[in-house]
């Protein structure tokens, strides 16, 4: 049986610690805003159901008392739902949105715990060379964006995700801790995350569930952002008009309120999309959010029945998944489910694993995905742009010097 021990970082360690460097190159991470976790060492990995059964029966010593504190575990969903792993680190640093810090470790683990969690600026592999090929051929997926639009047209669905992927090699391993340096640099206000050679920075969130507060922010419809105020104006204006965007995003918006639905007492959502800007592209999104009957779910149960949204699938579901795979071509394994974290209490935050590559075990490895929703009046060139914009949110970390 697990046993927690939690305590104030103070106690451990003076001065700021950045959770990039308690994760480093062979930590896990999640974390968005210097709020989350960073994990060190595995005390127990396996499936979710597994890690749920065993986290409800562990037992803790925490004087901390914030969500997640009582001990947690991070990891993943695919995007078919059909696989899953969670991992219980030995050692784990957490933040609060209250600047609370705290470490919580596996009882007996207390004398693996460093004395500081600083470490040295990574050091470039200034020598390393890349070269990137597509995945799935680009005229493959012309062909499905084209192929995807012809079935909404003729009404067989309302809207499917058509994904690419491109595989980025490297002469050198590629260093993990100094990309997690570069995507918090470029993307700190993204849920950034490292879980077993799975690296992302993901602007969506799928589920957030603290107590009986229950909260989602789906994002939907896209534009580039050019770095010119004047234009990155005049881009968001012309994403609010389009009725192309405006029905992608809606179609996700209905599912996800819903679904939750059924298990809040109160749900609400803001009546009109914001545009939510990152680095390199502005998106749609509406924040929907509430309060969960009693008894409330486990924040795994809202993953598995959000999960793959439409966002990343398509409406209606089973039949826009038909649709992908007899035209898409690509394995996405973890692409497009979810990534995240659960404590004891079902309490956790999942992102939708979207901006992400996957690295192989060398390391010299990385296939990045993207992709965006096809509606009626979806261009298969304007769609292939689009991806483009999407890709440079790993790439330029990855093959940054």
């Amino acid at each position: 049986m697990l046993r927690f021990i939690t305590r104030p970082l103070a106690e451990f360690h003076d001065g700021p610690c950045d959770l990039n460097d308690v994760a480093a190159g062979d930590g896990t991470l999640f974390v968005r805003d210097g709020v989350g976790f960073a994990g060190r060492g595995v005390a127990l990995r396996g499936t979710a159901s597994e890690i749920r059964d065993a986290l409800s029966s562990a037992t803790s010593d925490d004087t901390v008392d914030q969500a997640g504190s009582s001990g947690i575990a991070l990891g993943w969903h695919s995007f078919s739902g059909e696989s899953n792993q969670l991992i219980v680190p030995r050692i784990v640093v957490g933040k609060g949105a209250d600047a609370t810090a705290w470490v919580t470790f596996i009882e007996g683990a207390e004398r693996e715990i460093p004395g500081t969690f600083e470490r040295d600026e990574p050091a470039s592999a200034s020598g390393a060379t890349f070269s990137i090929r597509p995945g799935v051929a680009i005229e493959q997926y012309l062909a499905a964006v084209a192929a995807v639009r012809d079935a909404v047209r003729s009404g067989r669905i309302v809207k499917a995700v058509v994904a690419r992927d491109i595989v980025v090699e490297s002469s050198h391993p590629i260093d993990v801790h100094a990309l997690l340096r570069r995507l918090k640099t470029s993307f700190g206000s993204s849920y950034r995350y490292s879980i077993d050679g799975l690296i992302g920075a993901s602007p969506e969130l799928l589920i957030q569930r603290i107590g009986d507060h229950v909260a989602s922010h789906p994002l939907a419809g896209t534009t580039p952002r050019t770095g010119d105020p004047v234009t990155d104006a005049r881009l968001a204006d012309e994403l609010r008009a389009s009725p192309k965007n405006q029905v992608e995003h809606r179609v996700v918006i209905d599912m996800v309120h819903d679904t939750l639905l059924p298990w809040c007492s109160y749900l609400d959502w803001q009546p009109e999309p914001e545009v939510v800007a990152v680095a390199n592209v502005q998106h749609l999104g509406t924040r929907v959010e509430g309060t969960l009957s009693t008894p409330g779910p486990h924040v795994l149960d809202l993953v598995n029945v959000l999960s793959p949204t439409p966002a990343l699938g398509g409406h209606p579901r089973a039949e826009a998944l038909r649709v992908i795979a007899e035209h898409e071509g690509v394995r996405r394994g973890r692409y497009g489910g979810a990534v995240g974290w659960c404590d004891h209490a079902g309490n956790g935050t999942w992102a939708v694993t979207i901006r992400c590559a996957e690295l192989s075990e060398d390391r010299r490895t990385a296939r990045l995905f993207a992709g965006g929703g096809i509606v009626a009046e979806s261009e298969p060139t304007a769609e292939l742009a689009e991806t483009q914009a999407k890709f440079q949110a790993m790439l330029a970390a990855i093959v940054r010097p």
